[in-house]
């Protein structure tokens, strides 16, 4: 890929490549218009920060996992595996079909899976940790100081909000609701332990305590 197959998305320079236009309309068809702009500002956030830190990475990789991170978090979810796994390999056979190799389509794989995961996926390959880096910041603002402020009030000018605070909110508390297994140990217990009525994720003590060996 080169300069000529870059373009300008609200004033950031990103990938015009056609699996990356397959991807934008895929996230279109799949996610409600929050959460189409989350994913778009995510990329952005996530393109500038690998371009001010200079971080060399593959930018279609980076497009693609940001666009379709989260392909599966919706009200309807019902699992069976956690929101960020079903997307993962959804976003992976979509790269698959487009004409990823291996490694680039277990990138997308990570990104995805990840993006909720920072203390994990900021450590592991450029694109992972770009694409985790983007999706944090606009959620809950890690980073938030990489880029002017001019550039992310235009990024959300041009894609805003849309209320998304209260949106997701509402997406994780359904998870909590229908498939709490799948929120046990992730960010998502902290919301049906807030918010959702009944909600009691077991503890990790329990599970050392009762391994069945003898000490």
């Amino acid at each position: 890929m080169n300069e000529s197959d870059d373009h300008m998305i609200a004033g950031v320079s990103v990938p015009d490549t056609p699996l990356v236009g397959r991807a934008i309309e895929y996230a279109r068809q799949r996610c409600e218009p929050y959460l189409f702009n989350h994913v778009v500002r995510s990329w952005l956030f996530a393109a500038r920060i690998g371009q001010i830190q200079n971080i060399e990475h593959d930018s279609e990789v980076v497009a693609v996992g940001t666009l379709l991170h989260d392909i599966t978090l919706n009200e309807h979810f019902a699992g069976p595996r956690r929101f960020e796994v079903e997307a993962a390999d959804l976003a992976r056979s979509f790269v698959r079909e487009g004409g990823f190799d291996e490694r680039r389509a277990q990138l997308i794989w990570d990104s995805v899976a990840l993006n909720s995961t920072p203390s994990i996926g900021l450590y592991k390959e450029a694109e992972v940790a770009i694409c985790t880096a983007g999706i944090c910041l606009d959620v809950v603002g890690l980073q938030y100081s990489v880029i002017p402020a001019a550039e992310i009030a235009g990024i959300v000018g041009e894609f805003p909000r849309l209320q998304m605070k209260g949106r997701m909110t509402r997406c994780f508390c359904r998870i909590a609701e229908v498939s709490p297994e799948t929120t046990y140990d992730n960010f998502a217990r902290d919301f049906g332990e807030r918010f959702v009525p009944g909600y009691k994720a077991p503890s990790s003590v329990d599970f050392v305590m009762n391994t069945p060996f003898e000490e």
